[in-house]
C-alpha cells in the first residue's frame, strides 16, 4: 500500500466526515434566519430538533474526519523502501511554483488562524448588550478563549509529530469549521463551551504551519519565509476581522462574525492539495516511498549518497519532555520565558493602556487616536524584522528585539517617575513597544520551528506557541489583581524577566540563517557534549 504526497489514509472516512461536520453548522442557520426580525437576537431561544441533530453530527464528522487522516504506520512500513535520505538537494534548490504554491496555501491558513480569536473583540460588545452581562462576566469569555488557544497549542503540535503536520493542520481546520455553531447560541453558557473550543483549533493551527513550512522550504529561503508568513498573517487576520465587523456586523449583529468560520475553514481544506505531508516526518515514520514522492514533486531530484544527514527513522522518544531537557533545555526555557512575557506585554500591559490613559485624563477619542498613531508607526517594523533574520542573525535579531521591547517598557517607567509623560513621549513609547514585541512574536514560533529536530519539532513549536497564551491568561490575572494599574510598576516587572529571558536566549541559541534543519540539531547535541 502506497501513500500519494496530498491523498487520505481512508478518503471515503474524511470526506464523510466533512459532509457531516458541514451539515451540522449548516443545520444552525435556518434559527439564525428566523431570528431576523429581531436583527438575529437569539438569546432565551430554544434549540429545535435541526440544531440538536447538528450539534451531534459534528463531533461524529470529527471522528470519521480524524480516522481518515490516521495513518496506519505499521502496515504502510512493509516493504517500504527506507533507503538512504538525505535533504542536501532539497535544501539548495530554488524556490519553484510547488513552494509558492504551498506558502499562499499556509499563509492563508494563518491569516484564518489569527481571523478567529481576532473577532473576540468584535463580538464581546454585542455578548454583553444581548445577553445583558457584566464587563467581568464578558473578561471570562477571553480568558476560556486563550486557555484554549494554549491547550490547543499543546495538543496539536503533539498530534504533528505523532500523525503528521497535513493531518494535524487539516484536523485544526475541520474542529475550525464546527465552531462556527457558536454564533447561533441562545446563551452565553454555550457560548463559553463554543469558544473554549474554537480556541483549541484555532491555538493548533499556527504553530503546524510553521512547522511544516520549516521542513519543506529551501534553507537559504526559510527563515525569512518563516517571520514574513507570521508578520504577514497577523497583519491580514486581524485586518479581515475588522473588516469584516465593519461590513456585516451592522446587518447581521456579532452572531455572523463566528459564523464566519464555516467559509473560511472550508478554503483550508479546498487548499488541501497544495499541502503536503512533510517529507522529513515521512522519513521519521519510516516511509521512504511517500518522503521520496514528495521530494521529486518539489525538487525534480532527491540525495541520497551523501553520508551526511538524518535518512533513518529517529528512534529518540518523543514528547513534551524531551524539549525541556538535555542540549534544548537552554533554548527552551529562554523561547518559553519570552513568550510568556510577550504575552503580559500584549493581553496585558497594552490591553490596560487605553484605561490608564483616560485615568491620566486623556479623553477616549484622543487614547485611540493615539494609540492608532503608534500601531500606524509600527508596520515597518516587520519589514525589518525580516531582514534582520535573513541577513544578520536569526537568534541575535530575536534577542535584539527581545531587548527593545525590554528597553520600550522601561521608557513608560522612565517617563511616568520623571512625570513627562506626555501625548508625544506616548505615542514614542508605545509605537517602540509595538514595534519590537511585534517583531518577537513574528520570530518566536519561527525561530523554535526551526531548532527543535524532526521528532520534536511540532511539539516544541506547539509549548513555544502556548506560552505567549498562557502570558496572555497571567497578564489577565494580573490586571484583575490591579498590577496594570501602576505604569511604571508594571512595566518594570515584565522588563527585567525578559532582560533575562533574551541573555539565556543569546548563550543557549544559535544562528539558524540559511542552515539545514539536520545541520542545526548536530549543532545543538555537539554544543551540549561540550
Amino acid at each position: 500500500m502506497q501513500v500519494k504526497a496530498y491523498s487520505f489514509h481512508h478518503p471515503l472516512a474524511f470526506w464523510i466526515g466533512c459532509v457531516f461536520i458541514t451539515l451540522g453548522v449548516l443545520s444552525h442557520i435556518p434559527m439564525f434566519v428566523h431570528a431576523s426580525h429581531m436583527h438575529y437576537r437569539m438569546v432565551g431561544m430554544p434549540m429545535d430538533n435541526t440544531m440538536l441533530t447538528g450539534m451531534a453530527l459534528i463531533p461524529v464528522g470529527l471522528l470519521l474526519a480524524c480516522y481518515g487522516l490516521m495513518p496506519r504506520l505499521a502496515l504502510l512500513r512493509e516493504d517500504n523502501c527506507i533507503a538512504a535520505i538525505h535533504f542536501h538537494v532539497a535544501d539548495n534548490c530554488p524556490l519553484n511554483w510547488q513552494h509558492c504554491k504551498l506558502v499562499i496555501a499556509l499563509l492563508v491558513a494563518v491569516i484564518v488562524d489569527v481571523m478567529k480569536p481576532a473577532t473576540l473583540g468584535f463580538v464581546m460588545p454585542g455578548m454583553v448588550e444581548e445577553y445583558q452581562i457584566s464587563s467581568e462576566s464578558i473578561g471570562t469569555l477571553a480568558l476560556i478563549a486563550l486557555t484554549g488557544t494554549a491547550l490547543g497549542s499543546i495538543l496539536w503540535g503533539r498530534l504533528a509529530d505523532m500523525l503528521g503536520r497535513r493531518a494535524a493542520i487539516l484536523l485544526s481546520a475541520l474542529m475550525f469549521i464546527g465552531t462556527a455553531i457558536c454564533g447561533a447560541m441562545p446563551t452565553f453558557t454555550w457560548n463559553l463551551v463554543m469558544c473554549f473550543l474554537m480556541g483549541l483549533s484555532a491555538g493548533g493551527l499556527l504553530p503546524i504551519t510553521f512547522t511544516l513550512m520549516a521542513e519543506m522550504i529551501p534553507a537559504r529561503h526559510r527563515g525569512w519565509l518563516l517571520v514574513a508568513l507570521g508578520g504577514l498573517g497577523t497583519s491580514a487576520g486581524y485586518l479581515v476581522a475588522s473588516g469584516a465587523a465593519a461590513m456585516l456586523e451592522p446587518l447581521f449583529s456579532w452572531r455572523i462574525l463566528w459564523m464566519l468560520g464555516l467559509p473560511t475553514g472550508l478554503i483550508v481544506i479546498a487548499l488541501n492539495r497544495y499541502i503536503p505531508e512533510s517529507p522529513r516526518f515521512l522519513v521519521n515514520a519510516g516511509l521512504g516511498k511517500e518522503a521520496r514522492a514528495v521530494l521529486q514533486q518539489y525538487n525534480g531530484e532527491i540525495d541520497s549518497n551523501d553520508d551526511a544527514g538524518e535518512s533513518e527513522p529517529d528512534t529518540v522518544s518523543s514528547g513534551l519532555y524531551r524539549t525541556m531537557i538535555g542540549s534544548y533545555s537552554g533554548i527552551t526555557t529562554g523561547l518559553l520565558g519570552v513568550g510568556v512575557a510577550w504575552g503580559v506585554v500584549n493581553f496585558g500591559f497594552l490591553l490596560w493602556l487605553p484605561t490608564n490613559l483616560r485615568d491620566m485624563g486623556m479623553s477616549a477619542e484622543t487614547t485611540n487616536g493615539l494609540l492608532a498613531e503608534s500601531g500606524f508607526f509600527a508596520l515597518p517594523g516587520i519589514v525589518a524584522v525580516i531582514w534582520l533574520y535573513h541577513h544578520w542573525s536569526s537568534v541575535k535579531t530575536l534577542v535584539l528585539f527581545v531587548g527593545l521591547t525590554a528597553a520600550s517598557l522601561m521608557l513608560y517607567c522612565v517617563f511616568e517617575l520623571a512625570g513627562m509623560l506626555t501625548s508625544s513621549l506616548i505615542i514614542f513609547s508605545t509605537a517602540c513597544l509595538l514595534i519590537s514585541s511585534s517583531g518577537v512574536i513574528a520570530m518566536l514560533i519561527p525561530y523554535a520551528a526551526e531548532i527543535y529536530p524532526v521528532h520534536l519539532r511540532g511539539s516544541g513549536a506547539g509549548i513555544v506557541a502556548a506560552s505567549s497564551k498562557f502570558g496572555g491568561i497571567l497578564g489577565a490575572a494580573l490586571g484583575v489583581m490591579g498590577l496594570f494599574a501602576n505604569l511604571a510598576l508594571s512595566a518594570l516587572v515584565i522588563a527585567l524577566p525578559l532582560v533575562l529571558f533574551g541573555l539565556l536566549l543569546l548563550k543557549s541559541g544559535i544562528d539558524t540563517r540559511g542552515r539545514r534543519l539536520e545541520d542545526i540539531h548536530a549543532d545543538f547535541v555537539n554544543k551540549a557534549n561540550l
